[in-house]
C-alpha cells in the first residue's frame, strides 16, 4: 500500500511538466518562452494544490464522522484539520509571495 501511494505521489509531482511541455508546443512556432513555462507549472501546481486540499478536508470530516466520540479518534481528527487549515495558509503565503516580488520586480 504504501508503494501504491509513493508512485501516486511521484506520478502527481512529475504531471505538471508533461502538461507544461504538452500545452506550449506550437504556441508561438517553434520558440518556447520561459515565462509561459513557468505560468503553466504555477497554474497546475495551484490546482493540485487545490485538489489535495479538498482530499484532505474530506478525509478530516470522514474521521470526525467515525470518531463516534472516542477522544483519541477526535484528536487525531482535530490534528488533522488543524495541519490541513496549516497547509492551506502556507499554500496562499507562498503564491503571495511569488505575487509580491513579481510586482516589486516589475514582472
Amino acid at each position: 500500500m504504501k508503494k501504491l501511494s509513493l508512485l501516486t505521489l511521484l506520478a502527481g509531482l512529475t504531471l505538471p511538466f508533461g502538461l507544461v511541455s504538452a500545452q506550449n508546443l506550437g504556441k508561438y512556432g517553434n520558440s518556447i518562452y520561459l515565462g509561459d513555462i513557468l505560468a503553466s507549472i504555477e497554474t497546475t501546481t495551484w490546482v493540485i494544490f487545490s485538489c489535495i486540499v479538498v482530499v484532505c478536508f474530506v478525509i478530516s470530516g470522514i474521521a470526525f464522522l467515525t470518531a463516534q466520540g472516542a477522544p483519541e479518534k477526535l484528536k487525531l481528527a482535530k490534528a488533522a484539520v488543524l495541519w490541513g487549515g496549516a497547509g492551506v495558509v502556507v499554500g496562499i503565503i507562498a503564491y503571495s509571495i511569488e505575487v509580491i516580488i513579481g510586482s516589486a520586480l516589475g514582472v
